[in-house]
C-alpha cells in the first residue's frame, strides 16, 4: 500500500508548483507523514482480503501509510498480541477465533463488531440428495469419503474436525486453502458431481454457485457469528485517528459480497477493487472517517 501515499505525495508536490502554493502543500504532506504507518494483519479468506483492503484504503484516505501481512490465523492474533500488527478486522467471534482471543488476553483490544449475520459450516450443491450432517456416512461414497477444507490453522477447520469427531465421521477433513476448496467446489459443480465443503459467510461462492449448508443438529459450529475489529494495547493512545476509523468501521454482508464479486473477475487486483468500492461508496466511508 506504501506505493499509493508515495504517487499522492508527488501528485500534492506537483499541484503545489502549479499552484504557487508550494510551502501550504509540503506542510500538508509533513503532516501526513507523521501520521505514521499503520499495520494491518489478516487472513487470506476472501471476506478478510475484502475488508481488510478497503480499510486499508479508508486509512490511506485519511494520511496514513499502510502496511499489510497475510498470516495463519494463529499468528494474526500473535503479532496482534505483541504489538507487530496494529490491528486487524478479521476476528470472528464468539466461536471460531474464541481460543485465540484467550490466548492474547489482556495485550489487545475488541472495538466490538464491523459485519454482523455470518455463518460457519459444512456445505454442499443444491442439487446433492444430503441435507444433514449426521447423513454423511451413509453417503460418503458419493464425496469420495472426504472433506474439502482451507488453511489447517483456521478456526473453521478447528470446529470441523470437532464436527468429524462429535459425528463420528468416516470422511476425512482435507486441509487446503480457500482457492483450492474452491477450485474443488468449481469442478465438482461443473461436473454435476457431489462434494462437500467448508464453508462460511459472507462469502462469494455462495452468489456464484446454488448451494446449501448441511443441518447441524449437534450445533457444533455454532450460530451466527459477527466479525470483529481487534486492536494492540496502545493504538488508540499512538494513533487516536486511526484507532477511530476502525472503530466506526462497520459494513454489511451484502457491501462486502459487492467487493468480493469484483475481487474474482479476471485479472482483478484487490487493492484496487478495494480502492474503486471506496470511491463508489463514499458516503458509507465518511461515516467512518467523521465520527
Amino acid at each position: 500500500m506504501k506505493h499509493r501515499t508515495l504517487n499522492l505525495r508527488i501528485r500534492l508536490a506537483s499541484l503545489a508548483l502549479l499552484a504557487g502554493a508550494g510551502v501550504a502543500v509540503s506542510s500538508a504532506a509533513q503532516a501526513e507523514e507523521e501520521k505514521g504507518t499503520i499495520n494491518l494483519a489478516y487472513v487470506e479468506w476472501s471476506s478478510e482480503v475484502a475488508s481488510t483492503n478497503v480499510i486499508a484504503v479508508v486509512l490511506e484516505q485519511a494520511g496514513y501509510e499502510v502496511d499489510l501481512t497475510s498470516l495463519s490465523a494463529a499468528a494474526m492474533f500473535q503479532a496482534l498480541s505483541t504489538g507487530d500488527a496494529d490491528a486487524i478486522v478479521a476476528a470472528w467471534l464468539p466461536t471460531t477465533h474464541a481460543e485465540y482471543m484467550e490466548r492474547v488476553g489482556d495485550n489487545v483490544e475488541d472495538l466490538g463488531p464491523n459485519l454482523d449475520g455470518t455463518k460457519l459450516g459444512l456445505v454442499v450443491p443444491e442439487y446433492t440428495d444430503v441435507d444433514s450432517i449426521a447423513k454423511l456416512n451413509d453417503n460418503a461414497d458419493s464425496f469420495n469419503g472426504e472433506i474439502i477444507g482451507i488453511d489447517p490453522g483456521a478456526g473453521l477447520m478447528s470446529l470441523s474436525e470437532e464436527v468429524v469427531d462429535t459425528y463420528d465421521l468416516e470422511l476425512n477433513l482435507r486441509s487446503g486453502s480457500g482457492a483450492t476448496m474452491t477450485a474443488a467446489l468449481a469442478n465438482a459443480i461443473n461436473n454435476e458431481e457431489d462434494i462437500v465443503v467448508t464453508g462460511w459467510t459472507p462469502h462469494w461462492m455462495f452468489a456464484r454457485f446454488d448451494l446449501k449448508y448441511l443441518d447441524d443438529p449437534e450445533n457444533v459450529y455454532g450460530g451466527a457469528e459477527q466479525i470483529h475489529t481487534v486492536v494492540r494495547q496502545g493504538l488508540e493512545g499512538d494513533m487516536p485517528e486511526a484507532y477511530a476509523i476502525l472503530d466506526a468501521f462497520e459494513w454489511t454482508p451484502e457491501q462486502m459480497g459487492e467487493v468480493m464479486l469484483m475481487n474474482q473477475e479476471d485479472d482483478s487486483d484487490p487493492q484496487e477493487t478495494a480502492q474503486q468500492w471506496v470511491e463508489d461508496n463514499q458516503d458509507v466511508v465518511e461515516q467512518w472517517l467523521n465520527n
